[in-house]
């Protein structure tokens, strides 16, 4: 398919597609950013199935155009019950800190991946467009997925994922830079140094394959919207700028640090689930993450994915409850200054506005 046919492939008005961003966003975003002309995408991946049905069915009744709906498609981690006790022993000085007993027990998985029991609540919904984070599905399930009519787009952090995503079955890639907020797609390794910034790596997945590419990372206004055409880009993927948006979930604190000087510094934690992600440094990523050489809040002893949360969800709510943001995950990319608040549908029309420029 020809790189400047995106638009058609997923019917959008405007080459505006919102990133999915779980726990800050459901379908109210989705659906004002998709009834503004652009691409709202639903994140599926910390949703009941209750919930997943509930959001769907607004979905399909309010949505005016393509949406998106996006899934997690990482590997449940095995048991590590001496890592897992590594990382109590790093909790339990901060719980005792804030008089709550000691961790103990064994974590629990709070994200699960896209597998059949979930396709068949999704079938009957058949969502134009369907995405993943950390690869693709099983080929069964991407079967099944495409035959619901779904377009399929899944983010690439290398020129390398790219090229695999091209040859297991996606219909555009998203080249996700290293600014981007929240979880990296890095799934072929888990080596950091191999990540590169958007503007370095947009081009070169371009150029390596057929596919549309969307630019994602730090971008977060009409100029870098331009940027990312210039070097290739079909559409471009914005997240944290829609975080201040009055439709997003995002929490009091989580909107107090996106617009405070705190902001401005952001770095790349697996602390809060185990796997590398973007957001605003706070107390938890200085005390439980080694600062890298990349200046990422990286710890050896954190769980894998999605492990970590289970035995920190004790603090962040004695923190909150409080006020206070130490442990809480503000997932944010290195734009996150740039966020300003307004309508969903506003902030929208204004990314497209680099686009006609």
């Amino acid at each position: 398919m020809s790189k400047s046919t995106l638009q058609d492939l997923l019917g959008l008005r405007l080459p505006v597609i919102q990133a999915p961003m779980a726990g800050s966003q459901g379908s109210a975003l989705a659906l004002a950013v998709t009834n503004a002309g652009g691409l709202g995408s639903l994140p599926a991946a910390t949703l009941s199935p209750t919930q997943l049905r509930d959001e769907l069915e607004r979905m399909r009744r309010q949505a005016q155009g393509p949406w998106n709906l996006n899934f997690f498609c990482h590997q449940p981690p095995p048991a590590d019950a001496q890592r897992e006790a590594a990382w109590r022993a790093a909790l339990a000085p901060l719980c005792a800190e804030a008089g709550l007993p000691a961790p103990e027990g064994p974590a629990i998985a709070a994200r699960a991946p896209f597998d059949a029991t979930v396709a068949d609540l999704v079938e009957s919904f058949r969502p134009p467009v369907v995405s993943f984070h950390f690869g693709l599905p099983a080929p069964e399930l991407l079967a099944r997925v495409k035959s619901w009519g779904s377009q399929v787009l899944s983010s690439a952090t290398t020129v390398e994922e790219a090229l695999w995503l091209q040859a297991h079955g996606a219909d555009a890639i998203i080249a996700q830079g290293l600014e981007a907020g929240g979880h990296r797609g890095i799934f072929l390794g888990d080596d950091l140094a191999t990540q590169l910034g958007t503007f370095a790596l947009l081009p070169q997945i371009v150029r390596a394959v057929e596919l549309p590419v969307i630019a994602a990372g730090g971008i977060a206004d009409a100029a870098g919207v331009a940027a990312a055409r210039a070097l290739g880009a079909s559409a471009v993927q914005v997240g944290t700028a829609y975080l201040l948006c009055p439709e997003a979930g995002t929490s009091a604190l989580h909107r107090a640090a996106l617009q405070s000087a705190q902001a401005r510094h952001t770095a790349l934690t697996n602390v809060f689930t185990g796997r590398p992600a973007r957001g605003i440094v706070n107390r938890a990523m200085r005390v439980l993450g080694a600062a890298g050489q990349s200046g990422g809040c990286i710890s050896s002893q954190a769980p894998a994915f999605p492990l970590a949360a289970t035995h920190l969800a004790p603090l962040r709510a004695w923190a909150e409850a409080q006020g206070r943001d130490d442990f809480t995950p503000l997932w944010a990319g290195q734009a996150a200054s740039l966020a300003r608040a307004m309508p969903a549908a506003d902030l929208t029309l204004a990314l497209a506005e680099g686009w006609r420029g």
